[in-house]
C-alpha cells in the first residue's frame, strides 16, 4: 500500500506543476470529430427538450432543440468535458474550450 501513496503523491505533484498554457490534448486530434460533436448536440438538445435554461440568445425563428444545441455548441458556451479513452485504458478529460 505504501507504492500506492507513493504514485498518487507523484500525480498530485505532476498536476500541480502543471500550467493552463502548458496543458494540450494529447489523446486524439486537436478538434473534436464530427462523432463528438453529433453527441454532444444530441445530448444538450435532450436536455433543452426537457427544460433546461438556453446558454445563448435564441431567437423567435428557432424553435428547434437541435439548432438552439448547435448554436451553442458554436458559441463555444457549453462547459462540457470530453473523455478520450485509448484501447490500453489510458485517457484524457479535455473540456471543450480547449479544442477548436
Amino acid at each position: 500500500m505504501e507504492w500506492v501513496a507513493w504514485v498518487v503523491w507523484e500525480v498530485i505533484l505532476v498536476l500541480e506543476s502543471i500550467e493552463l498554457s502548458d496543458v494540450k490534448v494529447s489523446v486524439g486530434p486537436p478538434k473534436t470529430t464530427r462523432f463528438e460533436k453529433a453527441r454532444i448536440v444530441g445530448a444538450r438538445a435532450l436536455q433543452i427538450s426537457m427544460g433546461a435554461p438556453i446558454l445563448v440568445e435564441a431567437d423567435e425563428s428557432i424553435s428547434n432543440p437541435i439548432d438552439i444545441a448547435m448554436k451553442e455548441l458554436d458559441a463555444g458556451t457549453l462547459p462540457i468535458t470530453i473523455r478520450r479513452t485509448l484501447p490500453d485504458g489510458t485517457y484524457q478529460d479535455i473540456p471543450l474550450k480547449w479544442l477548436s
